[in-house]
């Protein structure tokens, strides 16, 4: 589907990505150009300010920038993102500064006249202890996952945000529910950083090292799922396209690739694919948080939409870039 085809979003668009220089973000930016939106020539644009340019934390400066630049559609992948031991540590800043993030984003989208937009959640926002595989159907019918509460609370509050604008006002907001995610742009600093780039450097670096034994976090034997992170960007860009739910249906979709592995079987394919030969241990101590978590995801399938990069191929070319990334010094902390 290229920008010149008939869909809910045009070339002519003016397309702001908030969050752009992040995993997410980079991803849905490069979906979008490989479909020829944000080209000038055909009076469209690719949006985009840094952390210095705009502060997302201040609701002002927010309000003049959607005014002095005029988007008509918002990607909103901008937010405070961490693993469990970021989560643990720092609970006041996960809840407000993703509060004021998605608050000041999707109000000022709405007053300014946004067209469309498109906010980022995650599959955290789904009870610990929620049906497998998970429905959309599933949100607010349990406890969270304590290790992750404040982050899944400000996600919630983002999807109740833009479902309340479009009952009461009728702006089109509509909302995406990523499973886990990895692939170009990752963080991977040693502890704030989530479980399958933290392995990547773990198991790395033991690599270097030949050190005859590395330690992961838990028992290993909770379940996840993985989605590469130009799925979601490619998911995004179908549901800007395609996506319009009618005022009855649901207006938040999970992205996942339906199928999910156990942290010990993460573990052992990473350890292989870094070329790590030595033991894999596994400290029971610390926590394993949700003991499962898989999407259904039959939803966006029954529109058209499925995850391409199987896992094998997107760790092998998410451990050659960090390699890459490492030799530059430029990888992301």
């Amino acid at each position: 589907m290229t920008a010149s085809q008939s869909t809910l979003i045009t070339a002519a668009d003016r397309i702001y990505v908030a969050g752009h220089r992040g995993m997410a973000g980079s991803a849905i930016c490069r979906a979008l150009l490989r479909s020829g939106y944000g080209d000038p020539a055909q009076g469209g644009a690719l949006l985009s300010a840094t952390r210095e340019e705009l502060d997302l934390l201040d609701p002002s400066a927010v309000a003049a920038w959607f005014v002095t630049n005029k988007p008509t559609i918002v990607v909103l992948a901008a937010a405070k993102v961490g693993g469990i031991a970021a989560n643990s540590a720092y609970p006041a800043d996960f809840l407000l500064e993703n509060l004021k993030i998605q608050t000041h984003v999707i109000e000022s989208a709405w007053r300014s006249g946004v067209r469309r937009l498109l906010f980022l959640g995650s599959s955290c926002i789904y009870p610990k202890l929620a049906e497998q595989p998970i429905r959309e159907e599933a949100l607010l019918t349990g406890a969270l996952e304590p290790t992750n509460e404040w982050y899944a609370i400000a996600k919630i509050s983002g999807i109740k945000l833009c479902e309340a604008l479009r009952a009461q006002h009728g702006f089109d907001a509509i909302s995406l529910m990523p499973t886990n995610l990895y692939g170009p742009g990752d963080n991977y600093h040693p502890t704030n950083s989530h479980v399958l780039p933290a392995l990547i450097r773990r198991f790395h670096e033991a690599a270097e090292a030949s050190a005859p034994s590395v330690t992961c976090w838990g028992t290993g034997k909770p379940l996840r799922e993985f989605l590469h992170v130009d799925d979601l960007g490619e998911a995004c860009l179908f549901a800007l396209e395609h996506w319009q739910p009618g005022p009855d249906q649901l207006q938040f979709l999970n992205v996942g690739t339906g199928v999910d592995l156990s942290i010990r079987e993460l573990a052992e394919a990473i350890a292989a694919a870094t070329g790590f030969q030595g033991e894999i241990c596994w400290d029971a101590s610390k926590p394993d948080g949700t003991p499962k978590k898989q999407l259904d995801v039959s939803r966006l399938a029954a529109l058209g939409w499925r995850a391409r990069i199987p896992l094998a191929e997107g760790l092998a070319s998410t451990v050659a870039e960090f390699r890459q990334q490492l030799a530059q010094q430029s990888v992301r902390l």
